[in-house]
């Protein structure tokens, strides 16, 4: 049986940044995927948008990970040339009710350590953003957007030359406490087991399912799926456009890429399998949507284009569970690190959460 000092589980944004962390420390790295390139799923299915950490519990892990990742992220992208651009976005709402929400969210911000939110009325939104309908809008100016695959490949390539190993088309099936000391690595489709002293489980939507033998308590997995409808259209936004959030993501806002196509989403559609085939009956929906904040939009514009699989830990109904970090305290095991629930805003997270992932393999 071969063995290796720490193996990470899942080559996504998070599996990744920690490998780039963890092979700073002089760590032996072993990275398996599932598939055959890094971030196929979650970390390619997303809005790819670096936010800024307003929604969040003050205190909690996201908000915290959130604020430092921020930092962490846009230093990374501009010392290793990582496209990305500090477009700013617009929270924006509408009547008495959505003014006073916007203060809530603003205070809530402030209480996580954001301070940079500006409070506009319809004339100021209307020079920034003429095609914005709304009555009022936080202005968050250091929300921004990133190529999360040109991220993915520096993390790679800096934790390569380090010493790390990728191992992909490698479908990794169970996870045991190995007997005597460490944990067992099976891969049941090439009958192969492997031994490891650190073990990091970053499976993503995968991973509570594949950390089950090793949790102290049971950590359920529910699939929220978010389409995305392109706009095949000139892109009228300079800056994110985000409605007032519903309890169980951000909304449909719009967003665009480094190449300034435009999209909207994602909505919000709860399952019991991973279905990533595009829905374009719900076209109706995203048009009704987009237009109570953009009155000019073409509903024939609007395309299917893709769909991610938020890994949530709640239910329908539930309020947004904080990012569930498990450590050796946590397991009463030493060298186990399990991630769960990691959904937004884990990409702007990610070099923070690789920080606490090393912290958390080494407290005592």
């Amino acid at each position: 049986m071969d063995t290796v000092e720490c193996v990470i589980i899942g080559a996504g944004v998070v599996g990744l940044a920690i490998a780039h962390e963890l092979s700073q420390a002089n760590i032996e790295v072993l990275v398996l995927e599932q598939h055959e390139h890094i971030g196929t799923e979650t970390s390619a299915r997303n809005s790819e948008v670096i936010h800024a950490g307003i929604y969040y519990p003050p205190g909690s892990l996201k908000a915290r990970l959130c604020l430092q990742g921020k930092t962490l992220l846009y230093e990374f992208c501009q010392t290793h040339q990582i496209p990305h651009q500090r477009c700013g976005k617009l929270i924006i709402a509408q009547g008495p009710q959505g003014l006073a929400d916007l203060k809530k969210l603003q205070e809530n911000a402030r209480r996580c350590g954001v301070t940079d939110l500006q409070l506009l009325d319809a004339a100021a939104v209307a020079r920034l953003e003429p095609e914005v309908l709304c009555d009022a809008a936080l202005l968050s100016p250091s929300t921004g957007i990133i190529d999360s695959h040109q991220l993915m490949l520096g993390l790679q390539g800096l934790a390569e030359h380090r010493g790390a190993q990728f191992v992909f088309n490698t479908p990794v099936s169970r996870l045991q406490k190995h007997p005597n000391q460490g944990y067992l690595v099976y891969v049941d489709e090439y009958d192969y087991e492997l031994h490891c002293h650190y073990l990091i489980n970053a499976g993503g939507i995968h991973a509570p399912l594949l950390g089950a033998d090793l949790t102290p308590a049971p950590v359920p997995q529910q699939y929220c799926r978010g389409q995305y409808f392109s706009y095949q259209g000139k892109n009228p936004f300079q800056r994110l456009i985000y409605p007032l959030p519903p309890s169980d993501s951000l909304g449909i806002h719009s967003c665009h890429d480094m190449a300034g196509q435009l999209r909207f989403g994602p909505d919000v559609q709860w399952m019991d399998h991973i279905d990533y085939a595009p829905d374009p009956q719900r076209r109706d929906l995203f048009y009704q949507t987009i237009r109570s904040y953009w009155p000019n939009i073409d509903k024939h514009k609007l395309q299917p284009d893709f769909c991610g699989i938020r890994p949530k830990i709640t239910a329908p109904g539930e309020a947004a569970a904080d990012f569930q970090i498990l450590g050796p305290k946590n397991h009463g095991q030493a060298g186990l690190i399990q991630l769960f629930g990691i959904e937004s805003p884990g990409l702007t997270s990610s070099l923070a959460i690789g920080r606490y992932v090393r912290q958390l393999l080494w407290a005592h």
